[in-house]
């Protein structure tokens, strides 16, 4: 009986949630209606989509919050700016302020250059942005491709690097005094460091071998994590949602996996079926087997900045839609309802944040193992498997 009522109760709040945001959606049609293409007559969906495409793009400068006049419409930004380098036909350097947001032109050596969607143009005195027929909203103007500014994601990546020494470096100095003992925040973070060294590092790669790799496995560990972390604070720097970042950071994988990898792992690459048969059976196989097992160098890496990427920027998404969806309803229902889905969605980031950094973790050493077993260790890895 009292499950009945609930159901009833949560098919009316439903119903008259739905009603809110139709009724909602039916204003903000008519009010596009009235005067279709000015600045300024956006339906507040159009306004939410661009909030959450400009969280989720990496910026030129570090924007704290902005306010908007409701007498002028004028939107006041409240942050700081930070340097604009780049190299074309020689290198600008100035400060993202002369940008004013994307509102201004800035004339370097000559040049005249305007920021849209976080993406530097060159351009003409007037500023004027050209667009492909076909797609409507894609810039034809000379893009600049060697920018080395220091955007918000750059800024977020040497504070959580130099938090990193300073953490770590206090706790191998905690270690060095009290006798291999941590003190302090140190207690909280030995767990995590055994957790790494013992279940994903020996592991994967063995107990003789996973000391070389431990350095990077912490460090990934630890700047993925932190950087995530950071992501669900008010800053909302979205780091591991740019795809830039993640593909550094699969790239590094790939690297060490190629430069570390033993004659047998190789070997496996360009003769998978070993000894088993005689070349002359082989080779047919081998015109797709090696060709798929070259192919899964490259798929491994990608598979990890892939799924970096993707879960985080999902999570960001998920959240500002339900955050706008309190704007959007503006109901004393759809507004808690919308605001306690965030919240619980928000405890749930805090679980995706830990579990990205550790998957990443995990497949890294995975990776690390293949290319560091040796032959005998093969076999003896699938004696084990034969005995279970």
């Amino acid at each position: 009986m009292q499950r009945k009522t609930l159901i009833r109760l949560l098919s009316v709040l439903l119903f008259i949630v739905s009603f809110s945001a139709i009724a909602q959606d039916e204003h903000a049609m008519e009010v596009k209606e009235i005067a279709p293409g000015e600045k300024g007559d956006k339906t507040k969906k159009e306004e939410i989509k661009e909030f959450i495409n400009h969280h989720l793009l990496d910026s030129h400068d570090f924007n704290l919050f902005g306010s908007t006049d409701e007498v002028t419409g004028e939107t006041h930004h409240y942050g700081f700016p930070l340097p604009v380098i780049f190299w074309d036909k020689g290198l600008h350097t100035f400060m993202s302020s002369e940008f004013h947001h994307g509102e201004s032109v800035v004339e370097s050596n000559g040049n005249f250059y305007k920021l849209y969607h976080s993406k530097i143009y060159k351009t003409n005195a007037d500023g004027t942005i050209n667009y492909d027929a076909e797609h409507g909203d894609h810039p034809t103007n000379e893009k600049i491709l060697l920018d080395f500014s220091i955007t918000k994601s750059v800024i977020m990546m040497l504070v959580v690097g130099l938090m990193l020494i300073w953490l770590f470096g206090g706790l191998a100095k905690s270690y060095a005094k009290n006798g291999s003992l941590p003190k302090g925040v140190g207690r909280f973070f030995e767990p995590i460091v055994l957790y790494i060294r013992d279940d994903i590092a020996i592991g994967n790669i063995g107990e003789h071998k996973y000391k070389k790799y431990m350095p990077f496995l912490l460090t990934v560990f630890f700047f993925i994590w932190f950087l995530n972390m950071f992501g669900l604070t008010p800053l909302g720097v979205n780091v591991t949602g740019n795809i830039a970042v993640t593909t550094a950071l699969a790239i590094i994988v790939f690297l060490i996996t190629t430069f570390t990898g033993t004659k047998d792992y190789w070997r496996h690459i360009f003769d998978p079926l070993g000894d088993g048969m005689p070349w002359a059976g082989k080779i047919i196989i081998y015109i797709i087997l090696v060709p798929i097992e070259i192919l899964g160098l490259f798929i491994k890496p990608f598979a990890l900045l892939i799924r970096l990427y993707a879960n985080m920027t999902a999570g960001h998404v998920v959240m500002m839609s339900l955050i706008g969806l309190i704007f959007i309803f503006k109901s004393w229902i759809g507004g808690p309802l919308s605001f306690g889905l965030t919240f619980a969605i928000s405890l749930i980031e805090l679980l995706v944040a830990l579990l990205q950094a550790y998957i990443f973790t995990m497949l890294a050493a995975l990776y690390f193992g293949f290319a560091s077993e040796t032959h005998a260790e093969h076999e003896a890895h699938e004696g084990e498997i034969q005995h279970l």
